[in-house]
């Protein structure tokens, strides 16, 4: 296990944001009350070009960020929070929504599963002690049974929740020349599926930990993601990588 400064790992919190006005401040309100107490983790927010005041917020947050000249895709707002991760010489990289949907201060648990010698860490919603209020029905059914299922069929590995996006990954996995991050067709939520498809195949050591997946108040926006089409999105890159439709090779991050 590589370790720095004293046996502590260097870790890097990465929300994705993309027009996500009245969440990404409760985001960074949270996120800072997590650094006040654990000075071995930083933050960098990734801003996919928010055409709303996020952008403002952020950039007035004293947070590192980086700011996308045009929207390029969640997938790619989370490879620039690994390229950053990576370049920056960090152990760990924790990826997390812009929408207060993922809590900062269950971060520590997904890190606590590193420290234990996993290489990557799924905060589920699904285990004992883990919450999905106000999410609806379609999502959970989505979410909790056909996500996991595809995951299974197509890898022979079973989870409890293979779609929640809040992870804590090691630097070094994502380093791999088998893992190839610059894939072209890695734009949307298919890319956190390709690196977890990856990760699954290739045999690093995956943990689930309790976390809580938030959903707000029924009549307020609460995704931007669309039924059918981004459930696709997401499964498809399972699909793709089982039946060699697409590259499974590439160069390190």
């Amino acid at each position: 296990m590589k370790e720095m400064f004293g046996g502590k790992l260097r870790i890097v919190v990465t929300p994705v944001c993309y027009n996500e006005k009245g969440k990404i401040e409760k985001v960074i309100t949270k996120l800072k009350e997590l650094l006040k107490s654990n000075p071995e983790i930083s933050a960098m927010i990734v801003d996919d070009c928010s055409k709303d005041e996020s952008s403002d917020i952020i950039n007035n947050s004293g947070l590192p960020y980086i700011s996308h000249k045009r929207q390029e895709g969640v997938g790619v707002a989370v490879r620039t929070a690994i390229e950053y991760a990576c370049n920056n010489n960090y152990d760990v990289i924790v990826i997390m929504a812009g929408n207060d949907k993922d809590q900062p201060n269950e971060i520590p648990r997904l890190i606590g599963k590193i420290e234990e010698g996993n290489d990557f860490v799924i905060g589920s919603r699904y285990l004992p002690g883990g919450r999905y209020d106000n999410t609806p029905f379609y999502r959970v059914i989505a979410t909790r049974y056909i996500h996991p299922w595809v995951v299974w069929l197509t890898t022979s590995k079973r989870f409890t929740d293979t779609a929640t996006g809040f992870h804590a990954i090691r630097t070094s996995v994502l380093q791999n020349p088998e893992i190839n991050l610059e894939e072209e067709w890695l734009e949307d939520y298919d890319y956190e599926m390709y690196l977890l498809y990856k990760v699954i195949t290739l045999g690093y050591k995956i943990a689930e930990v309790p976390a809580s997946k938030l959903y707000p108040p029924r009549g307020e926006s609460y995704t931007k993601m669309k039924p059918i089409i981004g459930w696709w999105k997401m499964l498809r890159a399972f699909f793709f990588l089982r039946f060699g439709l697409k590259k499974k090779l590439g160069d390190e991050c």
